[in-house]
């Protein structure tokens, strides 16, 4: 746990009190900003909960900075060990998650409690799209984006034989009696030492910031992804070549594979291999792994600061955030400032936390359970992908999902449309809206490569409660947030309200993903103020915690080559580095998550009225 500073602790106790009456996002924008850092630091001191062993037993030791191998110390490894020189194995793949909760509310329910209610009907009958409902505020690209990064940061192993029954509801056409779903993975770490403790999981992914889903995480998977000649990553004619072994793109981490990951997959791999071109030159000296691993460091602080600068205040839209989130990476002073001037100040509220001493606040640095629970944000798909031309923005194919993921996206990647036509898409297309009722229809019937036939909605409802994640209300409590008296107080829609209320019966047993998709969230926001909560929280933590995102961002790990190239960049700019025919879509577009120009041949009264719900 972190102690917050006597100021720190002041500003704390002024906005517990003003929090009482009102929340932070409806205060003057100044009281908001600083109503945020007190969050902030209240949340690091009794939120990060470390699970790891007791004792550290099993750690490896620790290494001096002048000790350590060189490629350890200079660049980003494989599986993410040595990030923390002093603890090499944080963050490493196939430790465990954290808890952002206390310890003694997170034991998972018993079996009765794990079904109730029954999470099939809770897909059924609160969470299926009844009529898709857009977030007209940003593109589907957004929705594509954070599936991409999420890949980057955790992800659960499975069991193979070892599935959680659901049975159905009366009425149920599901294929099978039981429904089935396969249990998490357990954790093959634990020792006697870890007797007290609850159940715990591992990551299989490193929890860095490290694009991982690009380069893996495993020195095999690294491995397969390089073309060992100038640092550079392998493509074929621009596109990610084929895994024989899963029949999808050969990349770092490429389950639940489709379309929109497979474009930006491939976009942050020409984006590598860019800028090994560019330190080629400016740097020829260079061998093929430190190309390799510069470039490496260089694109995942890129998508770092893309999703700090330009994701979040996309899609939470709201003043206060915009600032907080530019805060984090240039700090208070603003981008101006630090572009002239560099760091004007040691405070990484002044001047940013990249280039900032890092700093784990009390806690070893571990992606935790609630962090995975929150950015479960699988209505934000739509049914159909519509096909655009970018020259008139014409119509020229409309693809249900089913027809673009998996083993069917490399088709779609590869067919007759020019991938200009995809971005253009995806830039024009609204993603649904994070509530209830809007969870997409082709989730709940999947049928995995492997076979195994998912209600992904029902899935999700279970995870959480085997894992346990609290439910809503405890969740709120253990964040510092008035939990709901009633169903009315929980949502506004006195429809939601009514079966909520009569399909859990006590407010208090409404489980985490249905209480945030009912939430009615703050103007601007695209999804909850709880959720939110997670992300005050471990958005600045991602970044203070790694090296080399803070005392290791310097040119001698970056090169001035890099951090120029980090800079300039932006998801616009890297768009149109490598598909400048999109510069018309995007002219005069302030940020690449939000809708983008639409071609003006576009004069059909149907397409104007498309047109006009997209700024709305």
């Amino acid at each position: 746990m972190s102690r917050p500073s006597v100021f720190g602790r002041a500003l704390i106790g002024i906005y517990t009190r003003v929090n009482r009456r009102t929340p932070w996002h409806k205060l003057p924008f100044l009281f908001g900003l600083f109503n945020l850092i007190a969050l902030r630091d209240q949340l690091r001191e009794d939120n990060l909960v470390d699970t790891r062993t007791p004792g550290g037993v099993g750690l490896a030791p620790g290494v001096a900075l002048a000790d350590a191998p060189d490629d350890e110390r200079r660049f980003r490894t494989a599986d993410g060990s040595f990030d923390d020189l002093s603890d090499p194995d944080m963050g490493r793949t196939g430790t465990r998650f954290a808890r952002n909760v206390a310890l003694d509310k997170v034991w998972p329910g018993t079996p009765e409690e794990l079904m109730t209610p029954n999470p099939r009907e809770v897909s059924q009958r609160l969470m299926r799209r009844d009529q898709f409902t857009p977030a007209t505020s940003i593109n589907l690209l957004a929705a594509s984006w954070i599936q991409f990064q999420t890949h980057d940061w955790f992800a659960h192993g499975r069991e193979d034989h070892d599935d959680i029954e659901i049975p159905l509801p009366e009425g149920d056409e599901w294929f099978e009696d039981p429904m089935r779903i396969p249990r998490t993975k357990q954790d093959n770490t634990r020792t006697d030492a870890d007797k007290d403790l609850p159940p715990t999981y591992l990551n299989i992914n490193s929890h860095w910031w490290d694009a991982s889903s690009i380069y893996g995480s495993t020195a095999a998977k690294q491995k397969a992804v390089r073309s060992f000649v100038d640092g550079k990553l392998v493509l074929k004619n621009g596109q990610l070549p084929l895994d024989p072994a899963s029949g999808v793109a050969l990349t770092g981490f490429s389950e639940n594979w489709w379309v929109g990951l497979g474009m930006l997959h491939t976009l942050f791999t020409l984006e590598h291999n860019a800028i090994c071109d560019a330190l080629k030159t400016n740097h020829p000296h260079l061998t093929d792994d430190e190309l390799f691993g510069i470039a490496r460091l260089v694109n995942s602080a890129l998508l770092a600061k893309i999703h700090t600068v330009e994701w979040t205040p996309a899609i939470i839209a709201h003043p206060v955030l915009k600032v907080a989130m530019r805060a984090n990476w240039w700090g208070l002073a603003e981008e101006k400032i630090h572009r002239r001037f560099g760091r004007i100040s040691k405070s990484d509220v002044i001047s940013g936390i990249p280039g900032s001493a890092h700093d784990h606040h009390g806690a070893p640095y571990q992606l935790t359970e609630e962090f995975a629970a929150v950015y479960r944000l699988h209505p934000l798909l739509p049914e159909q992908l519509e096909v655009r031309s970018l020259d008139d923005g014409s119509l020229l194919d409309s693809m249900e999902f089913q027809e673009i993921i998996l083993l069917n996206a490399q088709r779609v990647l590869e067919g007759p449309q020019e991938v200009e036509d995809l971005w253009y898409s995806f830039g024009t297309q609204n993603p649904g809206a994070v509530q209830l009722h809007n969870f997409p229809r082709w989730l709940q019937d999947i049928t995995l490569p492997d076979g195994v036939r998912l209600d992904i909605a029902a899935l999700d409802i279970t995870r959480d409660r085997e894992r346990g994640v609290p439910r809503y209300n405890e969740f709120r409590r253990q964040l510092h947030l008035k939990p709901a008296a009633t169903f009315q107080e929980l949502t506004d829609n006195p429809v939601w309200a009514k079966e909520l209320e009569e399909i859990y019966g006590d407010v208090e047993k409404v489980d985490l993903q249905v209480g945030m998709h009912a939430e009615t969230p703050p103007k601007g926001f695209g999804f909850s103020d709880t959720a939110f909560r997670v992300f005050i929280l471990m958005a600045s933590r991602r970044l203070k915690s790694d090296r080399f995102l803070t005392d290791c961002y310097t040119e001698e790990y970056y090169t001035k080559t890099g951090l120029q190239w980090i800079a300039d960049s932006n998801m616009r700019t890297v768009l149109l580095r490598h598909f400048p025919q999109l510069g018309k879509a995007l002219d005069g577009v302030p940020n690449a998550f939000v809708p983008w120009n639409v071609s003006t041949s576009r004069t059909a009264p149907a397409a104007a009225a498309a047109v006009a719900g997209q700024h709305e």
